[in-house]
């Protein structure tokens, strides 16, 4: 399988750590299709029970995509590498969400982007107090992907926007609010709770183990701190169009801060992320969602956002992009309409 990821099986429990900390374990080529081939694998394997995802080194579940390996293969003009690197992504995304087995993360720390794409979709959802949960794409020139509107769909809308087109970061209390987790566990607890998830595999009733355990260890979340800053802002859901959402924020003055942020991202960004959330709320499956965001980020990567966002944001460093003034509505439209499952 690699040096990226470990893979092995405890007991009844098959087990999936990220191991590259020294990119907080950003998802390249090879994890995603490691992490396909062991899911793979245990679909049919009666010892194999449940599976976990998990992290090592400390540094964090995830923080996203190899988004600077993907500028590069942009820049090499190298297409086929490109979608297959997000159509493999999307697919395990799938695999995921759809797995004939109980499916729990263990989500410690910086969870990001495609971090969020693997625990988000997991069917028991475990953090910790010090997690940090954020879709950042408007940042550096794409969209928000990995299927996470199929999770941010059943929050309210307002929140759902203001999350996505800002990339805030946010706590765990936030993260459960929006969908993106179920429950946090102190962190002197992980230990305890991994034993409990690798015995509960092991149970003659694995689903009412799991549920008990994330009964038993969850604490308070705390504070929703970005969440109830959104709901003083609810009325931008009923807005036309994402510019309009960043002009409202800013003029309220009622979140400078989350203002900056809004004003700071790619504007086709924001347009595409936009119109992608609110496709998918019209009952569009998963597949129907990992489909549009596969058509997104294949015109993104080819837009000149992309190149430049990641190089201002990860490589350079100067935080100072400079964003492409004309956004094309129209084709950002057209994509999303004609998107197909995957």
């Amino acid at each position: 399988m690699g040096t990226q990821i470990d893979v092995g099986i405890e007991g009844r429990l098959g087990v999936i750590a990220l191991n590259r900390p020294q990119a907080i374990h950003a998802l390249s080529q090879e994890m995603i299709d490691g992490i396909s081939k062991a899911l793979r694998l245990w679909a049919d394997d009666p010892q194999v029970r449940a599976v976990l995802f998990e992290a090592r080194g400390g540094r964090g579940f995830c923080a996203g995509g190899d988004v600077r390996a993907v500028r590069a293969a942009v820049l090499a003009g190298d297409a086929a590498a490109v979608e297959r690197f997000f159509a493999s992504e999307y697919a395990m995304n799938l695999q995921i969400a759809r797995y004939g087995k109980p499916v729990a993360v263990i989500a410690d720390g910086i969870v990001m982007g495609g971090g969020i794409g693997i625990a988000g979709h997991c069917r028991y959802r475990f953090t910790t107090p010090k997690s940090t949960f954020a879709m950042p794409e408007a940042a550096i020139g794409f969209v928000c992907d990995v299927g996470v509107n199929a999770l941010l769909a059943k929050a309210p809308l307002h929140r759902a926007l203001l999350f996505e087109l800002s990339g805030q970061t946010v706590g765990a209390a936030d993260a459960i609010a929006l969908g993106l987790s179920d429950c946090v566990v102190p962190t002197e607890r992980l230990d305890t709770l991994r034993a409990g998830i690798v015995d509960a595999a092991a149970a003659d009733q694995v689903e009412t183990a799991l549920a008990g355990l994330m009964q038993a260890e969850s604490i308070d979340a705390g504070d929703r701190k970005a969440c109830d800053l959104y709901d003083r802002l609810e009325e931008v859901k009923g807005l036309e169009t994402a510019a309009e959402i960043v002009s409202a924020v800013d003029r309220s003055g009622v979140a400078p801060d989350l203002a900056r942020l809004l004003k700071a991202r790619s504007p086709t960004s924001q347009h595409a992320i936009r119109l992608a959330h609110l496709a998918s709320r019209s009952g569009a499956d998963i597949a129907d969602i990992l489909g549009i965001d596969l058509g997104l980020a294949l015109f993104m990567t080819r837009h000149p956002d992309f190149a430049e966002g990641v190089r201002a944001v990860l490589v350079d460093k100067d935080q100072s992009p400079r964003w492409h003034a004309d956004v094309p509505f129209r084709e950002v439209a057209e994509l999303i309409a004609a998107a197909s499952p995957i």
